[in-house]
């Protein structure tokens, strides 16, 4: 028994033990160890050298299976496959074209998807202190505004705090991995100065004022709303601010 016991701890952390297990195989198949093509040990191997039931050991194998790293072969065995692409590679900043509207527009759409569920989600789960930061960073992209600088950085800072609120790691992960050049003003020139600056300036701090407002004041739906009319204002001064340059480089 204590044999057994010692070999269970080569599964660590916290969660179940066929959570666990699957996260151990899953990184054992990421780092090469079970390279694509290779048969994993069986049921019985697994559950002896993680000191696991053959239970646990088929919940571990059935969780690789939905993430298609591994698949059952009747009467074969449990086989590794070729990893699928992962996100991060085909939402890659470096395959965004920015001279074609189109290739933005694509993922101006998508961000916008997911950054209204992040309002809404901002304003229902958002800690004191994360509600405090929104604001900073609110404040920091007026500052700007105020002082003729650059808001692209300020900016995205902002949309990052809100999608730290929703306590949801994976909508800071996704803004992160498209980074502040899908900002329409930032994937332009940020520092040029046109006879609507003024104008836009304004209508850009009055939509995000609504978003930290609305979010402030826990209003769900409306976090959700400010939002949207934000990034489908941003699409479609993506579209005008495009077209606008490209008068000037012709």
């Amino acid at each position: 028994m204590q044999h057994s016991a010692n070999k269970g701890r080569t599964v660590s952390g916290t969660g179940t033990l066929s959570s666990r297990l699957g996260e151990t195989l899953r990184q054992s198949i990421l780092a090469g160890q079970y390279p694509p093509g290779t048969k994993l040990p069986s049921e019985a191997q697994l559950g002896e050298v993680h000191g696991v039931s053959r239970t646990v050991v088929r919940e571990a194998i059935a969780a690789l299976r939905a993430d298609r790293l591994v698949e059952a072969r009747q009467g074969a065995g449990v086989f590794v496959l070729e990893p699928p692409q992962s996100a991060a590679a085909s939402l890659s900043i470096d395959t965004i074209d920015h001279a074609r509207v189109s290739s933005v527009i694509e993922v101006l759409e998508l961000r916008t998807a997911v950054e209204v569920e992040a309002a809404g989600l901002a304003a229902l789960r958002r800690s004191p202190a994360q509600e405090e930061v929104i604001f900073e960073k609110h404040y920091a992209v007026q500052a700007c505004f105020e002082a003729g600088k650059p808001t692209s950085e300020a900016d995205f800072a902002l949309h990052l705090a809100i999608a730290e609120a929703t306590n949801n790691t994976r909508f800071r992960d996704f803004l992160a991995m498209i980074g502040k050049n899908i900002i329409p003003r930032a994937a332009l020139r940020d520092e040029d100065k046109d006879t609507d600056q003024e104008a836009y300036i304004k209508l850009l701090n009055d939509e995000h004022n609504a978003i930290v407002m609305a979010i402030s004041a826990g209003d769900e739906d409306g976090a959700r709303e400010a939002m949207r009319r934000h990034l489908k204002g941003s699409q479609s001064r993506y579209r005008a601010l495009l077209r606008e340059q490209r008068k000037f480089v012709r």
